[in-house]
């Protein structure tokens, strides 16, 4: 395998000037609870996506499609105490703030806070709205007396000043994190038994879809790979059943890309553990950030057209 398949995501060669696309590393894990790896998994994706094909039906040729996509070196995890760590990462972040579209590849979903507090230097965060796939409502007020914990992200995104959540494919949480969503109106939730139930599903994933279309403003794609079944992700650090369809995720991503009034200003994949066997987990992560990556693109030539 040539050095620029594993250093360089779709094994694309190095660029030269401004990127319109920088795909970033952050392998942070301090707070998973269960199955440990992510901090291996954007490396381990980068590989993969070299394997990913440069077509995609959204785009009048193949990727790059004429834009220069840049992988930038990966974050050097520096940080004895895990808010010395996010305090990095926040570091880390600025430093490739050039008005590319980004992608953060992860490690653990603990990382959401850090790049909200990056964002904020460039949106109100109370216009913000962050699309969360995933399959915890992550609106924890602490787990095992960590509030920093990657249960947490979302409600310290929102302690923040995050002004609306949308999360899609959630089926396991609390009883706190239900009444929580229940009584905050900042938190719109549909659950994966709804979206995938034989009777109504459909309805509720077109409300879902028109939900995304009609989103004015700035939004940020948080997509935790255990919103999908686990079939697409067995080894990602909490694999829960009944989860999304590969291509719910997708059309996901295009419905976030084609909103008229949407600034969409970037994404992060996140909670990706190798699967030393077959591959499927940083398999199923390269191909949805691809989307992200030919959908993005698709929109700015629509936007030039």
């Amino acid at each position: 395998m040539s050095d620029l398949a594993t250093r360089n995501f779709l094994g694309l060669p190095e660029i030269e000037g401004h990127p319109d696309v920088t795909i970033l590393s952050v392998p942070y894990e301090l707070t998973t609870s269960y199955g440990q790896g992510t901090t291996y998994g954007p490396k381990a994706t980068i590989t993969a996506s070299s394997q990913v094909e440069l077509y995609d039906p959204l785009l009048p040729e193949d990727l790059p499609c004429g834009f220069k996509i840049k992988t930038a070196e990966s974050w050097s995890g520096e940080g004895n105490t895990l808010r010395e760590q996010l305090d990095d990462i926040e570091k880390y972040l600025n430093s490739h703030q050039n008005n590319s579209f980004p992608i953060i590849l992860g490690g653990e979903h603990g990382m959401l806070p850090a790049i909200v507090n990056v964002i904020g230097k460039k949106v109100e965060l109370k216009d913000l709205t962050i699309v969360q796939i995933d399959a915890h409502a992550d609106l924890r007020n602490e787990l095992d007396g960590d509030s920093d914990s990657h249960a947490c992200a979302a409600r310290r995104c929102l302690d923040l000043g995050v002004g609306k959540i949308l999360q899609i494919g959630i089926r396991s949480f609390s009883r706190e994190e239900s009444e929580f969503t229940t009584k905050d109106k900042r938190v719109e939730a549909w659950l994966a038994r709804d979206i995938l139930n034989p009777c109504g599903g459909e309805i509720a994933w077109r409300k879902w879809l028109n939900t995304l279309s009609e989103i004015s403003g700035p939004v940020w794609l948080t997509l935790d790979v255990d919103g999908l079944d686990s079939v697409y992700v067995p080894t990602t650090g909490t694999p829960v059943p009944g989860g999304l369809a590969y291509w719910q995720v997708v059309e996901t991503i295009e419905t976030i890309a084609a909103a008229p009034n949407v600034d969409w200003l970037g994404a992060d994949v996140n909670e990706i553990v190798p699967d030393q066997n077959n591959h499927v987990t940083e398999f199923t992560a390269a191909m949805l950030v691809t989307k992200i990556i030919a959908a993005h693109l698709a929109n700015k030539l629509e936007e030039q057209a």
